[in-house]
């Protein structure tokens, strides 16, 4: 018997003073039974990064012709693809051919070195593409939020994010490639 999906329900507030964007969201996310805490705490964030009405999560971990969030228009053209994690270049290369704009927001310490060496060069031509790193500890920190029922505030200022459950906040630090 295949394992099922562990879901996650999150009130997430956001404060983006950066664009500015203010919203309070209830979302529901499926934890592919392969997927860990700290990659669906990064989703969350690459949602209150970018969130809009319109964004949603793709379909999940397992399916290649979606990414990990997009915010499509009301006739349906992709504007946004979003992928977290360390995605194969010809995925995100695709996915420029599809959407207006590319974002991936990297995770996993030296790997994503590694990642970057082997198929930065590539990618850093794509003129529709930005890529965000996110530091391990940061990361791990994120992942330590993970609870099945969350509620969390998001306050974007000046480039600065930090995430909070009330109890504990996490200070996130993007770092953009190619650096």
């Amino acid at each position: 018997m295949a394992l099922k999906s562990t879901i996650f329900k999150a009130k997430l507030g956001v404060a983006d003073m950066d664009r500015p964007y203010y919203g309070e969201h209830l979302l529901t996310l499926a934890r592919h039974p392969s997927e860990t805490d700290e990659r669906l705490m990064v989703r969350l964030l690459a949602f209150a990064l970018f969130a809009d009405e319109r964004l949603e999560f793709g379909r999940g971990i397992s399916t290649d012709d979606e990414p990990a969030l997009w915010l499509k228009d009301y006739s349906g053209d992709i504007r946004l693809w979003i992928e977290v994690g360390l995605p194969d270049e010809r995925l995100v290369r695709k996915a420029c051919g599809r959407a207006d704009a590319v974002v991936v927001l990297a995770y996993g310490g030296r790997q994503v070195d590694a990642w970057w060496a082997k198929d930065g060069p590539a990618m850093a031509r794509l003129d529709k593409l930005r890529v965000l790193v996110l530091d391990s500890e940061q990361s791990t920190a994120l992942a330590a939020l993970a609870a099945r029922n969350m509620d969390l505030q998001c306050t974007i200022q000046d480039g600065q994010i930090w995430l909070t459950d009330g109890a504990n906040t996490v200070a996130v630090e993007l770092r953009k490639l190619p650096a």
